[in-house]
């Protein structure tokens, strides 16, 4: 007996260990024939989202198969098949069989079951009529974004009490309300009725605008920057711009701005903005390398609102070298100044002093240089800036010491409608680029006048939608007027090769070259880049790119002999950026080049 005892005891403990062990399977969802709906049967079902992650014993996968039913059907509801039917069955067994839990029990260890979904959408119904009920402006009821025959997907029918939400409110009725919509099913005409309940109320004006949280900052200052004011028409987006130009001058960690519940006794609505200073002191470090121009480092000092009213002061050292295009350590020390709202509320005012020290291939230079600017915004795609700089600037080149005394003036146009004001998060949209045309005036013994005019720009395609695969191609070309190559002061000259140009030639290299192999400078550049950006799980990404361009030293943009090179890159995501290694071989051939050249830093190459 003691035996046959043992024997039963250890078929039991083997039931239990069977049914706590993993239970593979496949799952299929029957298509609609709907691509989108496709794809929320699938998200939403947790027998695909969690079969990898959440294994489950054989008990489970029932338990989960069946909680499925009332996923699926809801998400079929929400495309506006309400009359739908979803079936389950595992190994070819329905969820209501008796016997599935012990034909699952007999399946061997380790073995996959097939999960079947079948989906029967049933017919699609339609919006009916649809009823404001409610004083409303003839002007906000289209907002509500739906007709009579449209199909009655439960989003859009859920949104469109927002939509004339937020067109009531930026008509200036700022109390307004919308209630969640009544629903009357007609199953026979498959028909849904839609009636909105509204309470416009008054249509208001902005009363008092007051600030909370400001300690540094001073308080006519924040009121400048607000581009509302206190009588205006209530309007969200109006509200919202003002808030986002707070945020931008960069002294604050965050902003808020509510709005009252009620009206004051003047019948207005006042408004709070709730604010957070930031640390007025900032250190930052950073840091890349490359092959051809070596290690870079550089530290900041920062102070964000000197006189309370956002000015910066920013105090950096950088020192670079060590790579196969220098001939020695370099650096560059940099004081700027920047001064918002001056002289007008769009404008800024910088101010730059730089020592710069530099020990290339192409040349060696010592030199420094003032810069004042004046940048005006005038909208969010479009900006200039104008200024002027004056610049000491000794330079030795083949052996030969000149100095030069320049004075400039740099003038901008930048069009950008990316949406990115951070450069180290990667655009996955839209267009950059920038217009400058630099007169410039040598007092050296050349006594010269030239130009330097320069197009850049760059766009993106994100080609599924998500901003996992990305096209990213760039352009530029430049070329200088007024003086022979010879005259022209070498540093003031244009060079292709590197990461801004041509990937996989050392820095400076493409274009006219001395006897002894060393960049002479030339006259016009151009150059493009096609990349391709593919994000890979979470963190990762990868890139593939192609460059090309050249540098002529008589003839303009597109006239010389085009390099090309190519390479692959990886990234890894953080916070603040992409890290980014990319890896790039010439594919064409030039004298005295490197086999191959090495980046990396924070952020895209552009």
């Amino acid at each position: 007996m003691r035996g046959l005892a043992i024997f039963l005891l250890a078929l039991v403990a083997a039931g239990s260990a069977r049914a706590a062990d993993p239970q593979p399977y496949t799952v299929t969802i029957d298509p609609t024939g709907d691509a989108a709906l496709d794809t929320t049967l699938r998200a939403s079902a947790q027998l695909v989202t969690l079969r990898d992650k959440i294994p489950v014993p054989p008990f489970a996968l029932i338990v989960r198969a069946r909680s499925d039913v009332p996923r699926l059907q809801t998400a079929l509801d929400s495309f506006g098949y309400y009359d739908n039917h979803v079936g389950i069955t595992i190994g070819g067994h329905a969820l209501t069989d008796r016997e599935l839990p012990a034909w699952l029990d007999s399946v061997a260890p380790n073995t996959s079951v097939d999960v079947h979904v079948a989906v029967d959408k049933g017919p699609l119904f339609h919006l009916g009529t649809i009823t404001i009920d409610g004083a409303v402006p003839e002007a906000d009821r289209p907002a509500l974004g739906l007709k009579t025959g449209d199909a009655a997907v439960a989003a859009n029918v859920i949104n469109a009490r927002t939509h004339l939400l937020d067109a009531l409110q930026e008509d200036g009725y700022a109390l307004a309300s919308v209630e969640q919509p009544t629903v009357l099913a007609d199953d026979a005409d498959r028909v849904l009725d839609l009636t909105y309940k509204v309470h416009a109320g008054p249509k208001v004006e902005i009363g008092t605008i007051t600030f909370k949280g400001l300690k540094d900052v001073h308080e006519d200052f924040a009121r400048r920057v607000l581009t509302i004011k206190s009588g205006d028409q209530y309007r969200p987006s109006a509200i919202e711009k003002s808030r986002r130009a707070l945020v931008a001058l960069g002294v604050f960690t965050g902003v808020n701005v509510r709005a009252a519940d009620h009206l004051s006794p003047d019948g207005r609505i006042p408004l709070a903005f709730e604010v957070e200073e930031r640390k007025r002191h900032a250190v930052t470090i950073a840091g890349s390398y490359s092959t051809d121009l070596g290690i870079s480092l550089s530290t900041t000092w920062s102070h964000r609102n000197l006189f309370g009213n956002a000015e910066q002061l920013n105090l950096t050292a950088a020192g670079t070298g060590l790579g196969t295009a220098t001939s020695g350590l370099g650096y560059n020390l940099t004081a700027q100044f920047l001064k918002p709202l001056f002289p007008d509320r769009n404008d800024t005012f910088e101010a730059d002093l730089s020592g710069i020290k530099e020990d290339l291939e192409a040349y060696s230079q010592t030199a420094q240089k003032l810069i004042g600017l004046l940048r005006r915004r005038f909208s969010d795609e479009w900006s200039a800036s104008g200024g002027l700089f004056l610049m000491h600037d000794d330079v030795s080149q083949e052996g030969i010491d000149r100095h030069y005394e320049l004075v400039g003036v740099p003038l901008t146009a930048s069009y950008d409608t990316t949406g990115i004001t951070d450069l180290p998060l990667d655009p996955t949209g839209g267009v950059r680029a920038a217009f400058v045309a630099t007169p410039t005036r040598s007092f050296d013994h050349s006594h010269l006048t030239f130009f330097v005019l320069q197009a850049s720009g760059s766009t993106y395609f994100d080609l599924l939608g998500d901003g996992r695969s990305v096209v990213a191609l760039r352009g530029l070309a430049a070329t200088l007027l007024g003086a022979a190559t010879d005259d022209l002061p070498p540093d003031q000259r244009l060079y292709a090769g590197g990461s801004g140009t041509v990937r996989g030639f050392r820095y400076q290299i493409i274009g006219p070259q001395f006897a002894d192999g060393n960049p002479q400078g030339a006259k016009s550049i151009d150059a493009a880049t096609v990349e391709f950006r593919q994000r890979i799980g979470e963190d990762w990404g990868g890139a593939a790119f192609v460059d090309a361009g050249q540098a002529s030293a008589d003839g303009g943009p597109f006239s010389g002999a085009v390099e090309v090179g190519a390479g692959i890159g990886a990234r890894y995501y953080t916070p603040i950026g992409a890290l980014r290694l990319d890896i790039a071989a010439p594919v064409t051939h030039v004298d005295g080049n490197d086999a191959f050249e090495i980046y990396i830093g924070l952020g895209q190459a552009f």
